[in-house]
């Protein structure tokens, strides 16, 4: 399965690039199950993901959980929660 991920403030910085398209084997066919694939490709995926409580996610463009599908050509974001006051 071939996806876009797009990575938002934070996320951004870490990762280095804003977007980038990857192949995931079959089986990651949830946003929660996704994250968990690019954590796993090691760094600087797992720091990224790791530093912080709490990323969202959306599927094309719509926010999503972790149970939500995914599929091939799908466009996946992550971002850190937004604070301000």
């Amino acid at each position: 399965m071939k996806i876009e991920v797009l990575y938002f403030a934070g996320l951004r910085d870490a990762m280095g690039r804003r977007s980038e398209t990857v192949e995931l084997e079959a089986d990651a066919s949830t946003l929660g199950e996704v994250r968990a694939a690019l954590v796993a490709r090691g760094e600087p995926w797992a720091s990224a993901f790791g530093n912080l409580k709490r990323v969202r996610g959306a599927v094309n463009q719509e926010m999503a959980e972790d149970a939500d599908p995914v599929k091939d050509g799908d466009e996946v974001a992550f971002f850190p929660p937004v604070t301000g006051g």
